[in-house]
C-alpha cells in the first residue's frame, strides 16, 4: 500500500478512536513471524512492547515483517511497513514518515508509543544503510 492510499484510509476516520481501530484492524493483518526471526538480532530497541522486525533485501528492495506483542505497536509497524515495503534503500534513508503527522498519528500517542514507532523507523533506516553498504 502506498502513502497515498493510507492517507486516502485514514482521512475516512472522523474521530481518534476510529483511527485507533484502524490502527488496531492493520496491527491485525500483519503476517506472523516465524520463531527463528523473533531473536535479539530483530528486537526494536526503544519499544514498550516487544517489537521484531525482520528485513529481506530482493532484486534491490527492502521488505519488512514484524511483530509486537500490542496491537497498537503492531498496527504502527503495519502502517511504517505498507509505506517502505519494496522500497529502496536510498529512498527509505531519504523520506521520512511525515504523513503520519499529515494525519495526526503521532499527536494521538502517548509518548512511550511515540517513541516506539520512532525506533521502528530508525531501525528501518539502519537496515537500509547496512544494507547499502553491503552491496
Amino acid at each position: 500500500m502506498e502513502i497515498e492510499e493510507i492517507k486516502k484510509r485514514f482521512n475516512d476516520c472522523k474521530s481518534s478512536e476510529a483511527i485507533y481501530q484502524l490502527i488496531i484492524s492493520m496491527g491485525k493483518e500483519l503476517p506472523s513471524l516465524g520463531s527463528a526471526e523473533i531473536s535479539e538480532e530483530n528486537r526494536v530497541p526503544g519499544c514498550q512492547s516487544r517489537m521484531y522486525l525482520s528485513v529481506a533485501f530482493q532484486e534491490g528492495k527492502l521488505y519488512f515483517a514484524a511483530a509486537s506483542d500490542a496491537l497498537i505497536s503492531a498496527g504502527l509497524a503495519a502502517l511504517l511497513i505498507k509505506a517502505y515495503n519494496g522500497s529502496s534503500p536510498e529512498y527509505i534513508l531519504q523520506a521520512p514518515p511525515s504523513f503520519l503527522d499529515e494525519l495526526g498519528i503521532p499527536a494521538l500517542l502517548t509518548p512511550g508509543r511515540a517513541n516506539g514507532l520512532a525506533s521502528l523507523f530508525l531501525k528501518m533506516k539502519q537496515e537500509a544503510l547496512k544494507t547499502l553498504i553491503a552491496t
